[in-house]
C-alpha cells in the first residue's frame, strides 16, 4: 500500500509545490514523546504580555471552535481537511494585554522543544490551540494534550505539547530554526531551509 501519492491537478491550489498527499497522519517527532495529563498541564504566558498561567480549566472556559485545515509538513507531505477542536489564538490574546513592541512569539513545549513565529503570523484568527483531533482527545504522539496549529506555515511551527508562549520585541530562533530550517517556513514559497 502506498502511504503517499501525488496530488491530482484539481488540488493544485491546495497542495504546495514539492508536496505529496499522505493517506494517514504521519507522526514525526524529535526526541521522546512527553506524557502530560490535562490535570498537570499548564500554559505560561510571559515576556511582553500580561504574565499569567492557564490551567486546563482556564483553557476550556475560553470559546471553543471546530476547525478544518490543511496541514503541510516540511518533509514534503500534506494532509488535507484535518478536523480539530480548540481555542482561537485571537481569543486567547483577547484575555491579556500584549505590549505593542511584541513582534515575535516563542512557543515553548514540554520536552524542551521551541519554535519562533512572527507576531504577524501568530495573531491570526485561523490559528488555534488544538486539544481535539477528529473528534477525539488529541493523542500524545500528535502533541496532546495541547498543540499550536498554524495552518499557513509548515507544521514544525505548529508546536506539539505546548507549555508556554513568550512574547518579545526581537526574534529568537527555536530548535529547528537554529538547526538549519527557515525562520518563517511558508509552504507556498518552499521556505524549508535557512539561507543564512
Amino acid at each position: 500500500m502506498k502511504f503517499f501519492e501525488k496530488p491530482n491537478s484539481d488540488l493544485a491550489d491546495r497542495v504546495p509545490p514539492g508536496q505529496t498527499l499522505a493517506k494517514g497522519f504521519p507522526v514525526l517527532t524529535y526526541g521522546p514523546t512527553p506524557e502530560v495529563t490535562q490535570d498537570e498541564w499548564q500554559l505560561a504566558l510571559s515576556g511582553l504580555v500580561t504574565a499569567k498561567t492557564l490551567s486546563w480549566e482556564d483553557l476550556m472556559s475560553l470559546p471553543q471552535h471546530q476547525f478544518t485545515a490543511d496541514f503541510h509538513c516540511v518533509t514534503t507531505w500534506s494532509k488535507l481537511d484535518v478536523t480539530w477542536t480548540g481555542v482561537r489564538v485571537t481569543d486567547l490574546l483577547a484575555t491579556v494585554d500584549v505590549d505593542p513592541q511584541a513582534a515575535h512569539v516563542m512557543a515553548h513545549c514540554y520536552g524542551g522543544y521551541t519554535t519562533n513565529v512572527a507576531m504577524a503570523d501568530f495573531a491570526r484568527p485561523e490559528n488555534f490551540l488544538a486539544h481535539t483531533l477528529a473528534g477525539q482527545p488529541l493523542p500524545a504522539d500528535h502533541g496532546g494534550p495541547l498543540r499550536l496549529v498554524i495552518p499557513h506555515l509548515y507544521a514544525w511551527k505548529s508546536a506539539k505539547w505546548l507549555s508556554g508562549l513568550e512574547f518579545s520585541a526581537e526574534p529568537v530562533l527555536g530548535f529547528w530554526e537554529r538547526n538549519g530550517y527557515h525562520e518563517r517556513g511558508e509552504p507556498w514559497a518552499e521556505e524549508r531551509y535557512s539561507d543564512r
